[in-house]
């Protein structure tokens, strides 16, 4: 992991000395609700439905055993024992008071973590691949990239104030796990013609009330000059884009507005200019950051796959468990583990502070000390030897924390929604936590596969419901709470955007839509199909009929 040097320990504790300052000002009634709120904004610190909410920073999703034991405690002592983990690989507190949240920020700030640029019209937290180091499929560690444009984009005068918010991801597999089409700029790691690694970069994606998939800006550039690229996008940004209207703010209209083709010409213009200057990234930086993220000791060992199938044989409860919640890893001998904060009728991506302490202990027994995050609200161990793999599932399963569903149809991102959110229009916990009841037969959801989830209580689309196979919105219909669907969104290296389905239907129809759409699905899918390949063969129609006509006969498409 990245390592604070002399120079980010002072900024950031001059930062949490300066905030502490503001929020004086504010309790005394010096500073006015108006005049505080971009000062809090750039700490983290959202007023919400109920309380205050601190948004804490997990830069491209890696933790410690240490930052976790110290985001419990910060659970315990000034929220209501638990976080919420994001789309975006952090940590949300919900129900914070304002004159707590200096010794927060000073307590994340002895275990090099911060909550700058959380929010506010500025560069977002950096996300990535949350297998990123360890993926058997990776070409290089995207950790590395996301560090260096952490370090460039923080407290970055020049785009302390964009026109919105931007978000940046990263990926350094062919599989896309950090979901860079939806982004302001993706970047996506590969090799040109020689072998050498470079990235194709995307940008103008996004979600929310105008959702876009982002376009090709440039098929591939040289690492070194990553950073002098990024800022000749902001650059044309800043110019150009809209300050007068907030729903019009962000990159992807600009994009749209000007085409594809004019906006590339902008940024080339601009980054001829700064191309080969002093954000050209010198080979001794990049090996210098390429140290903190150099592989750990791991040990000499075998492959194990014939010995836990015969454990999987023995105990098909963790046989369920291991087809769903690992995946491989480049060391053999070894395997990545998710940790599904999905389980039956919980809040996803919520975990109370007893939990992520006995988490903490488990990632030190199991996991080299080291946890992730991923976009999808759930918790990774990257590095557990095979042979503890029965051993940590037994574990795990007494927190609770394994289910078999990773990328099952409950394995569902969901934003806090009405429940917290003082702009959502609907619940979006409820209507999860219904519908994981709804589908417990752990054999069912293994026969109906890969298949996700996404619910939104707003079109904010926080719970990313336009790229779900399955999208879920949140609606309000003269005063009551509704829900729309979607269907054929997805957010890997074919990201697409959903179709609407249909009218919005109240809650307590929604589990039996999605059951009737999930029979569809079993009935029309050919050998091997997924729901998103079914989908995209049969198209809509078939699936329309069987959530909204209880007369019609839902026939096999050839």
């Amino acid at each position: 992991m990245y390592r604070y040097d002399e120079f980010d320990h002072r900024l950031v504790n001059e930062r949490v000395a300066q905030f502490r300052r503001q929020v004086a000002r504010r309790l005394d009634g010096e500073l006015t609700e108006d005049q505080f709120k971009p000062l809090r904004l750039m700490n983290g610190l959202y007023l919400q439905l109920h309380a205050y909410m601190l948004r804490v920073n997990v830069p491209y999703g890696v933790l410690s055993t240490r930052q976790l034991r110290k985001l419990a405690m910060i659970a315990r002592r000034y929220d209501r024992d638990y976080g919420h983990f994001t789309t975006r690989q952090n940590i949300q507190y919900n129900w914070v008071s304002l004159e707590d949240t200096p010794d927060i920020l000073a307590a994340l700030a002895e275990v090099e973590m911060t909550a700058m640029q959380s929010s506010g019209n500025c560069v977002r937290n950096i996300t990535a691949d949350q297998y990123a180091g360890r993926a058997a499929d990776e070409l290089e560690d995207p950790r590395v990239w996301c560090e260096l444009i952490r370090q460039y984009s923080l407290l970055n005068p020049e785009f302390a104030y964009l026109p919105r918010k931007f978000k940046i991801a990263v990926t350094g597999s062919p599989n896309d796990r950090a979901a860079v089409a939806v982004h302001d700029i993706g970047l996506r790691m590969h090799h040109d013609d020689n072998g050498r690694a470079g990235f194709e970069v995307l940008v103008g994606g996004g979600q929310g009330r105008t959702p876009v998939i982002g376009r090709t800006i440039r098929d591939w550039i040289e690492p070194e000059h990553i950073l002098s690229y990024i800022e000749a996008i902001l650059r044309v940004y800043n110019l150009y884009g809209r300050r007068d209207n907030i729903y019009k703010a962000r990159i992807k209209i600009l994009v749209n507005a000007l085409g594809i083709d004019k906006f590339r010409e902008l940024v080339e213009t601009e980054w001829a200019a700064l191309r080969g200057g002093e954000l050209t990234i010198p080979e001794e930086e990049i090996e210098r950051i390429e140290r903190y993220f150099a592989p750990p000791a791991w040990e000499t060992l075998f492959d194990q796959g014939e010995a836990m199938r015969a454990q999987a044989a023995a105990e098909p409860e963790f046989g369920a468990w291991l087809e769903a919640n690992t995946a491989a890893h480049k060391a053999p001998g070894y395997m990545i583990v998710n940790l599904s904060l999905k389980a039956t009728g919980h809040e996803p991506g919520d975990l109370d502070a007893d939990r992520m302490d006995r988490v903490a202990d488990l990632a030190d027994r199991f996991s080299l000390g080291e946890l992730r995050v991923s976009h999808r609200q759930n918790l990774v161990f990257a590095d557990v030897r095979q042979q503890d793999a029965l051993e940590l599932w037994r574990a795990l399963r007494e927190l609770g924390l394994a289910t078999p569903n990773i990328g099952k149809l409950t394995d569902m991102i969901a934003c806090p929604g009405l429940d917290y959110c003082a702009l959502a229009n609907a619940r979006s916990i409820p209507v999860a936590q219904d519908i994981s009841r709804h589908f417990t037969a752990v054999d069912k959801l293994h026969a109906i596969g890969d298949l996700t989830i996404n619910i939104s209580g707003c079109m904010n689309a926080c719970g990313h419901h336009h790229v779900g196979n399955i999208g879920i919105l949140g609606v309000d219909k003269q005063g009551q709470e509704f829900f729309q669907l979607t269907l054929g969104g997805a957010s890997d290296q074919h990201a697409a955007l959903g179709d609407r389905l249909g009218r919005a239907l109240p809650q307590a129809e929604v589990p039996a839509a999605i059951e009737r759409i999930v029979d569809c699905y079993l009935d029309l899918r050919a050998a091997d199909e997924t729901f998103l390949d079914t989908y995209r063969r049969v198209g809509i129609k078939p699936f329309k009929a069987a959530v909204y006509d209880d007369t019609a006969e839902v026939r096999r498409v050839a």
